[in-house]
């Protein structure tokens, strides 16, 4: 009889063993299946994610009215159409983000951006502290877009990779078009800069 009860007992205790468990796996299943699927859409950092856009889009939509001055002020002709060919670039950077805001089922709307109000108003000064029509100016009009092209590189890489963790796949490519079109200008301005108008500003 002993011998019974203490089987009875091992069978009872290994029943609710396996029982205990099952919620567990169960909950263990379903986290792992919303990390692969990365369906955040009512988390914190999507509304982060969705913020930052916000804040990006409003830049957009300023140094595309701002390049326009910087053309005009600068004198190199290849500086000049560098930035007329990044006005063009901008604009479609706009419609770009505006594609994302759709495919996330959000409207675009522009938050302030504080980081490119202050590089512009920068440029700005750029062009009021130079002289026209000297290299001079152009100099510091490359250093000026290319402030603006590293806030936005560093931007635009961080916010794919986001997209990427929330398994917006489409947005990414997106947003990895733009920033392999910032890369792009930057290097351009670095290449006019360093092929002539440095070694001019340097001798006037």
């Amino acid at each position: 009889m002993a011998t019974t009860k203490t089987t009875a007992k091992k069978a009872t205790t290994g029943k609710t063993a396996t029982a205990a468990k099952a919620p567990a796996t169960k909950a263990s299943t379903n986290k792992k299946s919303a990390s692969k699927t990365g369906k955040m859409e009512d988390s914190e950092f999507h509304e982060f994610f969705v913020d930052e856009l916000k804040d990006i889009y409003w830049a957009e939509k300023h140094l595309v009215k701002a390049l326009p001055k910087m053309k005009k002020a600068a004198t190199s002709e290849e500086l000049i159409a560098a930035f007329e060919k990044h006005t063009e670039e901008t604009q479609q950077h706009i419609q770009t983000l505006e594609q994302v805001f759709e495919l996330l089922g959000e409207k675009a709307v522009a938050k302030k951006c504080d980081a490119m109000a202050g590089l512009l108003e920068e440029a700005e000064g750029i062009i009021s502290d130079t002289d026209q029509g000297t290299m001079v100016r152009d100099a510091g009009l490359i250093l000026a877009a290319q402030k603006v092209e590293h806030y936005e590189i560093a931007t635009y890489g961080t916010l794919k990779v986001f997209a990427e963790n929330m398994g917006h796949q489409d947005v990414a490519d997106l947003l990895d078009q733009t920033l392999e079109n910032e890369k792009a200008t930057d290097v351009a301005l670095t290449e006019i800069a360093v092929n002539s108008i440095n070694a001019e500003a340097a001798a006037e």
